[in-house]
């Protein structure tokens, strides 16, 4: 691939959306499957005997752990059953990084007992929070970090001269330094984050590369000039390693200033009994603290707000605080998380100090990201990933889906296939079965393929240059109605959809999703309409809709459910068998994509269709809900993390790219695939950019994003479960032809 870079272009930037950049993905490692600890060898949720909301809890289980044992989380999982009312079972992973992929993507509700560097990579690359942490033994949940120095020094006497001209941390260059170790949080990452952070310190070599920072210390210190001690980074176990270490070096007057606790000096100093003090210790009023660097946070218990709601957040929050207050409670907290205590908290209250000081250390997210991968090599990537992917009689088409292939292939180092299918219902069964690793569905069948076979979502597709990826379900009345007053009279006690009943409807289509499944599913899920029929034919659908509007009574007209193509079809049908005076109510697109602003409310009045109303006529209705872009879907249970993050990584990065031909600047013409991030153009085919591929692959064109089943899929979910019949009919051959059937096939 051959790559050439030029500057910006007026006429091709302002083609391109602006993104946010995209993280390198940290957590490269091998998925852990779900699963509670007990006597059987399968990774199986635990069963519970509690019913009800489910509440998954990402927990490190270690392979050597007896079922009985009182480490268990199992434990944890048990009293917050009982405590909760909900079905709570433990998702093993095997890392801190694994748990952080788990609440990413949606596969767990909370995780448990997360250190503090992978707590802030979490916070800090995906916007994962805090909800609760554990205590230390005095209560707080914390803990400050202090640079020590002995009273009498010049940096001690700055320090307590009350003149804020006279910075102690200005003198501490040329000192000698006492570290509890390398790369430890109080000893080194939290006073060093924050020297540099605050210009006291500059970096010395490369910032993606932590060993810097060990340059940077013998810069700063002493010990590189000659002068006099090199800086104190012990081994563990090595003369002057850990708390008491660091402060007897400086104690014995090796070091100038000890990096440490805020309790360490009273911790081996200052003990009720003389005689529990180390040997080495001056008397107690000889160590001077500067002003602290910052809180070093206890284990977290982490969330993701955009898959959690709020009532649910608050409910688990005070569930587990609630634990301090009940004997058994406190046992498990001791045995389990050891720890004495939970606090509620928040993230930047938790998290704020030591991240701000952590991010300004070299090399420090690779140091975490490389942690998370638990030794995992590039490597441990799946050699074939197989796309589900209908290949059509158009071999333009299949160029173009396979031009797809071919990228991810280059991207990613690997075999890549598409795996032909001819249906929704083959998608879902190659993700099921594993002959396919994702697959591109529609939003009916991505709701069948979460609901009942556990498939969840990797990436959604935007429907506009803005990023959106929904649309609200609403329905449409005509100004002055009788429905129309009920939504403008500012009166609660005025229901609309009270009114709908008897009204003629305007339906875009038979088992549309904003003109039909959403709005019924609304209304019957509400009570406002009562199913007609055998509720698991999805005929009864079409009955249920005859005998709520109008049409059965022979009181006006019958709803109207048009055939493709035929009278008042799609969208613009629908607003036009209202406009028409035919109907009383359109159920259609609502607020940013509204359907009537599509078709009556262009700039150009001559564009508007001729059947349109003044555009102050149409009025909508509450939204019904949210409707769903088109999914990238995956199998958790099949596909690895580090596989799925890195075939992610790769599609969302094609949303920076365009495809140029004959572009030319000054003397120089382009043709190739422009990436607007990095101003370069790849001479690659055009199929192979990622404009083109994800023109040929979305509905809309315009970019991948990240994405999870809850945020994605569940307003609309939420309808859907609720239409006589849907679920059937998608199984059935008449649709998709879902079975229970493995296939044979094989990767």
């Amino acid at each position: 691939m051959n790559v050439r870079l030029f500057g910006h272009p007026k006429s091709v930037t302002t083609m391109v959306t602006n993104t946010k950049t995209i993280l390198m993905i940290l957590l490269m490692c091998t998925a852990s499957l779900a699963g509670c600890i007990g006597g059987d060898d399968k990774e199986d949720e635990s069963v519970s005997a509690c019913s009800g909301d489910k509440l998954v809890i990402a927990y490190e289980v270690k392979e050597d752990m007896a079922a009985d044992s009182l480490e268990n989380p199992q434990q944890i999982a048990d009293y917050l059953c009982e405590e909760l009312g909900m079905d709570v079972s433990i998702y093993n992973v095997g890392s801190s990084g694994l748990a952080m992929e788990a609440l990413r993507f949606g596969n767990a509700d909370i995780a448990m007992n997360i250190d503090g560097g992978p707590a802030w990579v979490g916070w800090n690359a995906y916007g994962l929070d805090v909800m609760a942490a554990d205590t230390k033994s005095d209560g707080r949940a914390y803990y400050d970090a202090h640079a020590w120095v002995i009273a009498g020094s010049d940096i001690a006497e700055a320090h307590l001269d009350g003149d804020d001209s006279t910075d102690p941390f200005a003198l501490l260059a040329g000192k000698t330094s006492c570290h509890t170790g390398w790369l430890k949080s109080a000893g080194m990452l939290m006073p060093m984050g924050y020297l540099i952070g605050n210009g006291y310190v500059t970096v010395q070599g490369d910032m993606s590369d932590t060993e810097t920072l060990r340059t940077t210390i013998n810069d700063y210190f002493d010990g590189s000039t000659g002068a006099g001690n090199a800086a104190s980074i012990p081994e563990s176990g090595a003369l002057y390693s850990g708390y008491d270490g660091a402060l007897e070096c400086l104690s014995e007057g090796y070091g100038d200033v000890a990096f440490a606790k805020d309790s360490t000096p009273g911790g081996y100093c200052a003990n009720d009994d003389p005689t529990q003090n180390e040997a080495w210790c001056l008397d107690i009023t000889e160590y001077i603290a500067l002003p602290k660097f910052g809180s070093s946070p206890s284990h977290s218990i982490m969330f993701n707000d955009d898959v959690l709601n709020d009532e649910k957040e608050l409910l688990i929050q005070n569930a587990l605080v609630s634990m301090n207050d009940d004997e058994e409670g406190l046992a498990i907290l001791n045995n389990v998380l050891g720890t004495e205590a939970i606090i509620a908290t928040d993230t930047e209250t938790h998290l704020g100090t030591y991240g701000a000081a952590l991010m300004n250390i070299p090399g420090i997210s690779s140091k975490y990201g490389n942690a998370f991968a638990d030794g995992t090599e590039t490597g441990a990537i799946k050699s074939t990933i197989n796309i589900a992917y209908y290949l059509a009689d158009d071999s333009e088409s299949n160029a173009q889906a396979q031009g797809m292939a071919d990228r991810l292939a280059a991207d990613l180092g690997v075999e890549v296939n598409l795996y032909d299918v001819s249906s929704e219902g083959m998608i879902i069964q190659a993700l099921r079965f594993g002959n396919a690793d994702i697959g591109f569905l529609e939003g009916g069948p991505a709701w069948i393929g979460w609901k009942e076979y556990g498939l969840s979502v990797l990436a959604v597709e935007t429907t506009t240059s803005e990023g959106a990826t929904h649309y609200n379900a609403s329905g449409w009345v005509l100004n002055g109605s009788d429905i129309a007053d009920a939504v403008l009279d500012g009166d609660d006690s005025t229901d609309p959809f009270a009114m709908l009943a008897g009204k003629t409807s305007c339906h875009t289509g038979w088992l549309k999703s904003a003109g039909m499944l959403m709005p019924m599913g609304y209304l019957i899920k509400n009570g406002y309409v009562t199913p007609v029929g055998d509720t698991s034919d999805i005929n009864s659908l079409r009955n249920t809709i005859d005998n709520h509007f109008d049409g059965s009574a022979s009181n006006g007209n019958a709803a109207s459910i048009p055939d493709s193509g035929a009278l008042y079809s799609g969208y613009s049908g629908a607003i036009e068998c209202l406009s028409s005076g035919y109907g009383d109510v359109a159920f259609a697109k609502g607020d940013d994509f509204s359907t009537p602003h599509k078709y009556c409310d262009n700039e150009d009045v001559a564009d508007n269709e001729e059947w349109c109303l003044d555009i102050d006529e149409y009025i909508q209705l509450p939204s019904f809900g949210q409707s769903p872009s088109h999914p990238v879907m995956y199998n958790p249970e099949l596909l690895d993390v580090y596989t799925r993050n890195a075939v992610l990584n790769a599609m969302l990065s094609w949303g920076d790219e365009m495809y140029v031909e004959d572009y030319q600047i000054g003397d120089q013409t382009y043709t190739g695939c422009y990436n607007t991030v990095t101003n370069q153009v790849a001479d690659i085919p055009a199929n192979q950019c990622g404009s083109e591929i994800i023109s040929a692959v979305t509905s809309k064109g315009y970019r991948l994003v990240a994405g999870n089943s809850q945020n994605h899929l569940g307003s609309y979910s939420d309808l859907l479960g609720s239409v006589p019949g849907l679920s059937e009919y998608y199984h059935s051959s008449d649709k998709y032809g879902i079975t229970d059937a493995e296939s044979t096939e094989q990767n």
